[in-house]
């Protein structure tokens, strides 16, 4: 069953999810902390190429399934128009409200 974005625990992992969800990259970047960092499946990735090339050219989307960690680790169900769906990890370090690095891959 999916979680409301609304419910999720962490606050800046729910403006993250909002921000993907509304494609709005001015508040996705809001949400990052100064000199972020992330990988995707294991590997460290360009943080700027890999959200437009992944989320905001290609219109991503999150539908979490599971919240566990404080709400700083996810379960969800993402998709966008390269991969479409797939059942996706998340997991966020959140230093002074913003996310400082999160790391994603196939779950």
């Amino acid at each position: 069953m999916t979680i409301q974005v609304a419910k999720l625990s962490d606050p800046a992992v729910r403006a993250f999810v909002t921000a993907v969800n509304a494609h709005d990259r001015e508040a996705f970047e809001a949400v990052l902390a100064p000199g972020a960092t992330m990988s995707d499946d294991g590997s460290d990735r360009d943080l700027e190429d890999w959200i437009d090339r992944e989320i905001f050219s290609t219109h991503g989307h999150m539908d979490v399934d599971n919240e566990s960690n404080g709400g700083r680790s996810l379960i969800a169900r993402y998709n966008n128009d390269t991969w479409g769906e797939m059942k996706t990890k998340w997991s966020f370090t959140v230093d002074d409200g913003k996310i400082s690095r999160f790391e994603t891959g196939q779950a």
